[in-house]
């Protein structure tokens, strides 16, 4: 019998499940509150409650996978470390393209001569001189580089050979963009690998930590990652390409879903702390995006779950909207720490600065807020590092800054990671409402009635009390989850953007009848998932009109969902002919050319069956299926098919290899 670990890392909490693998069955399950400063604490309190639950020794634990969304909230957040960019072979014009230079956000590029063409022939030749002399200079600048090169994915040497230099010479770790993707497109290739390289250091320090606490307790198991397609990953690849678990998280979360309900058409909303996901299950299985991920507005060129994620979640960040008469309220998208979580564990110093706030006619400007220091790092500017040095401990924001021109630098450090805001949040105004009550519930009251006090355009308080706030609160939060699902629906049935807004569209929901009799509702059932789905969908369901399942362990589907999949890795590679009678396999080797077309799509395809089957046993995978498809481009010239090129996929897949069992 294998009893099979899950862990999910998300933003506010880590949860652990023990799944009885013959069974079907969760055996104990756990949560814990995710403890950024040392990801190994909030993983061994989880992993350690769940075992205990089971009734289990650490020593029957077959294997342990892992699933997060600390990749994905850390793109929907602006944060990762600094990178440079080595970009070979393009035009200025091209950091412009597929949101490079967002993706970048000024940090350093070097653009070199070089690259290859679409026939993979060296258009230039790669200067290394002048290479190393540049990353030895940025290699105490930033955490990692990424290489982006001309056509790499039809002649990947000068990434190669740009790889091998910085790593001598840096010791950083390097995100070539052909080890991504197979597919053309170098801007977006390169804008993956940027991602990529900003990841590395944040999924390290996780894999780490999972790591060390199952050794430290006696587990002798394999470690695996659930990727953004939902398929496994051995511990090793996910260090080298951590922007696979972009969508891990809600990837996990679908196939927990699947598992814990059988569902064969529904819609699957997952709220977290930080993000809501939402994807379609369609005859049991989630279609997988075709144009690749998209997360925090970039379009990457990693497969994954066709998924839309959105910033909103219980511990979103409440924005008061001031302008106008009446004012309003806004969710997200970057998360904050929720103030009653704050409170219970610097108790004294919230509850003292809420009361001298509350003290006031009026509501300060950054009254309510607080900032929590949560590391440090090089390449800072003297502003930024002046205010790094003040937050020594959790405090008051204003107490953090001493002038206007700091609050700049004070973002600049949040969006770096290295300093945490706590505010209102969506988790508070439940504490308030008495739907939850995990954390100190009279902080919440408190920092609620001080927003309240803020004023709109017409000299009106924003809510007659604290407890007004608080629910205007829980109801923007049902307004805004309302519009990811309706998004995901109008998008899968084809229409345009923007219908969500359309007045039809909020007439429908309204069930407006007068002359026109209008209904919208929604033809599928959603499957609410999340710790606080059970809190907040049940109004969901009631606007959308449609079947709200809330399955029996939908606070820890993500756990679940790391531990049900299967292992599946892919090589891709092309055929080209450059003249007649010639046909170039582009082979992991290198190009070699055929006189005949089927010798070289044969020369592929068994090349690629050797990588792709390797791959998937370096993953952890046994009994492996390997399947092969050609997509052969062919034109017609005066009635005779003309070869133009072919691809050739092939994809190996099977479960994990356990320990025990």
């Amino acid at each position: 019998m294998a009893y099979l670990l899950g862990v999910d890392t998300g933003g506010t909490y880590t949860d652990a499940v023990i799944l009885d693998e013959e069974a079907g069955r969760v055996l104990g399950k756990a949560k814990s509150l995710t403890t950024r400063h040392d990801l190994a604490e909030g993983i061994g309190k989880a992993v350690d409650a769940a075992l205990a639950a089971a009734g289990i020794a650490p020593a029957q634990v077959a294997m342990v996978s892992l699933s997060t969304t600390l990749a994905t909230n850390a793109l929907v957040e602006g944060q990762g470390g600094r990178v440079a960019l080595i970009f070979i072979g393009f035009d200025g014009d091209d950091l412009g393209r597929s949101g490079l230079t967002e993706a970048l956000k000024g940090d350093p590029v070097v653009r070199l001569a070089g690259g290859h063409g679409h026939a993979g022939n060296e258009l230039a030749p790669l200067d290394l001189a002048a290479l190393e002399t540049q990353v030895r200079a940025l290699g105490p600048e930033v955490m990692g580089f990424a290489v982006a090169a001309r056509f790499a994915t039809r002649n990947p040497a000068h990434e190669v050979a740009a790889r091998d230099l910085i790593r001598a010479a840096t010791g950083r770790p390097v995100t070539c963009s052909h080890e991504l993707s197979a597919k053309l497109n170098g801007p977006k290739r390169a804008l993956t690998a940027v991602l990529n390289a900003r990841l590395i250091g944040m999924i390290d320090r996780l894999v780490t930590a999972c790591e060390a606490h199952v050794a430290s307790i006696g587990i002798d198991a394999p470690l695996m990652v659930v990727r953004g397609d939902g398929a496994l990953i051995s511990a090793a690849q996910v260090r080298e390409r951590p922007i696979e678990t972009i969508l891990s998280g809600p990837a996990a979360s679908i196939v927990g879903a699947r598992f814990l309900t059988q569902a064969q058409d529904a819609l699957v909303s997952d709220i977290g702390g930080t993000t809501t996901d939402v994807a379609l299950l369609k005859d049991g299985l989630p279609e997988i995006d075709p144009e690749g991920a998209r997360v925090g507005g970039f379009r990457t060129m990693v497969e994954a779950v066709a998924m839309r994620t959105t910033g909103l979640g219980g511990d979103s960040e409440l924005h008061l909207v001031t302008q106008g008469l009446t004012g309003g309220l806004r969710l997200g998208p970057r998360r904050l720490i929720p103030v009653s979580l704050l409170a219970t564990t610097e108790g004294a110093m919230v509850h003292a600065a809420l009361d001298r706030w509350l003290s006031n006619d009026t509501a300060g400007e950054f009254d309510g807020r607080f900032v929590i220091p949560m590391g440090r790092a090089g390449g800072l500017s003297p502003r930024e590092t002046a205010v790094l040095d003040r937050i020594t401990r959790p405090m008051p924001q204003s107490q953090a800054l001493t002038s206007r021109l700091e609050a700049a630098a004070l973002e600049r450090l949040v969006a770096r990671g290295l300093v945490m805001l706590s505010g209102v949040t969506p988790s508070d105004a439940s504490h308030v409402l008495g739907r939850l009550d995990a954390w100190d519930a009279t902080a919440a009251e408190k920092a609620l009635a001080l927003m309240a006090k803020r004023r709109v355009g017409s000299g009106d308080r924003i809510a007659a009390d604290g407890r007004a706030l608080a629910q205007a609160v829980i109801d923007q939060l049902t307004a805004q989850t309302v519009d990811c699902l309706l998004e995901a629906a109008f998008g899968e049935d084809g229409f345009p953007e923007g219908q969500v807004a359309n007045p039809l569209t909020r007439a429908g929901l309204r069930r407006h009848k007068g002359v026109l009799d209008l209904r919208l509702s929604l033809a599928v059932p959603v499957i609410g998932l999340g710790a606080s789905a059970p809190s907040y969908y049940g109004a969901v369901g009631e606007v959308l009109g449609c079947p709200m399942i809330l399955p029996e362990h939908a606070g820890v589907a993500n756990a679940i969902g790391a531990v049900v999949g299967q292992v599946s890795q892919k090589a891709q590679g092309l055929v080209t002919s450059p003249g007649e009678g010639r046909f170039v396999a582009h082979l992991p080797e290198g190009l070699v050319t055929y006189p005949e077309r089927d010798a070289a799509l044969e020369a592929l395809e068994t090349a690629l069956r050797n990588e792709a089957a390797a791959r998937a046993r370096a993953a952890g995978a046994e009994d492996l299926r390997v399947t092969a498809a050609r997509d052969i481009r062919q034109a017609v010239v005066e009635g005779q098919p003309m070869f133009i090129e072919a691809t050739v996929t092939v994809t190996a897949s099977g479960r994990p290899r356990v320990a025990h069992g």
